[in-house]
């Protein structure tokens, strides 16, 4: 009978292995709780400011010995912005966004047509705004292809798809034709 013979003190069937499976979730369990407790005083460790030899600014938890002395703890700065910074940053991208719907003055001159104040808020045309069709030069489908790319660049995902909702902004421009004309690359 050889699985007779791992019935000894310590074996499979002893009381003492049996128990020992009984206490492996509540180990899983403090083990889990040790770890969080640590990855939490990990995080709201001291940060410490210090300049070495050459002038150079440092910022870490861990100083080393020779900088013990000099080394001062850092106030980290408040989670959440203050209702100035708030308005403040509101302001700003309010003037950016005027700033971008504004005529801007190209090669070709102005691209797009002057828009009142109250226009800023209203959803921009898609871009480029004119799509080439058959009797586009190759130069104007050239760079309406290049102005498509780069309107939808920002709207690509990782893994080289685009987001739906770039398809409200850019227009589709296929690559022209290679028989038709010859792509310049800049």
């Amino acid at each position: 009978m050889p699985f007779a013979a791992n019935r000894g003190p310590l074996g499979l069937g002893s009381p003492t292995h049996t128990r020992g499976i009984a206490m492996l979730p509540l180990l899983r369990t403090t083990a889990l709780g040790i770890i969080c407790l640590l990855a939490t005083a990990a995080v709201a460790a001291t940060v410490y400011r210090w300049v070495d030899e050459q002038g150079k600014v440092h910022y870490s938890d861990l100083v080393p010995e020779r900088y013990r002395n000099t080394a001062k703890p850092v106030d980290a700065p408040p989670a959440e912005p203050t209702p100035e910074q708030q308005r403040a940053a509101l302001e700003r991208a309010q003037s950016e966004k005027a700033k971008a719907l504004a005529p801007s003055v190209g090669r070709s001159g102005p691209t797009e047509s002057a828009q009142p104040a109250s226009a800023a808020s209203a959803p921009s045309r898609k871009r480029p705004a004119q799509v080439p069709n058959d009797q586009t030069d190759c130069d104007t489908w050239q760079r309406l292809y290049m102005e498509s790319i780069e309107c939808f660049g920002p709207y690509r995902t990782v893994r080289g798809g685009v987001k739906p909702e770039a398809f409200e902004v850019c227009n589709v421009v296929r690559e022209p034709p290679p028989t038709r004309c010859r792509m310049h690359i800049p």
